[in-house]
């Protein structure tokens, strides 16, 4: 079992930064894959960017290619997302996974808005 919390959410003005980490508690963090996850109100969850085991290849969602930066620390047993430049429509609820042959896990969310 893979326990997932995310911190490091808030309010901040339109293209402003915040970084969200994502503490996992596993003894074999990096056998897994890790991404984020965001779903804003009345819409579906959506792939925000992920990271290999090694942290070697990223992968990034359009919207937000050259704005959001994800990055791992194996020894901390942590994932990151750096976000600059945010937009209002970056407002939702940023989740965490882990991705490990046929299992996932998920954290609970970590709220992030951004006013106009």
């Amino acid at each position: 079992q893979v326990q997932l919390v995310e911190s490091g959410g808030g309010l901040v003005q339109a293209g402003g930064s915040l970084r969200l980490s994502c503490a996992a508690s596993v003894r074999t963090f990096n056998d897994y894959a890790m991404g984020w996850f965001r779903q804003a109100p009345g819409k579906e969850r959506e792939f925000v960017a992920a990271i290999s085991w090694s942290g070697v290849s990223t992968y990034y969602a359009d919207s937000v290619k050259g704005r959001f930066t994800i990055s791992r620390d194996n020894a901390k047993n942590t994932v990151y997302l750096q976000m600059n430049s945010l937009k209002p429509e970056d407002t939702a609820v940023y989740y965490c996974n882990a991705k490990w042959s046929v299992f996932a896990y998920w954290g609970q969310g970590t709220q992030v808005t951004v006013s106009s």
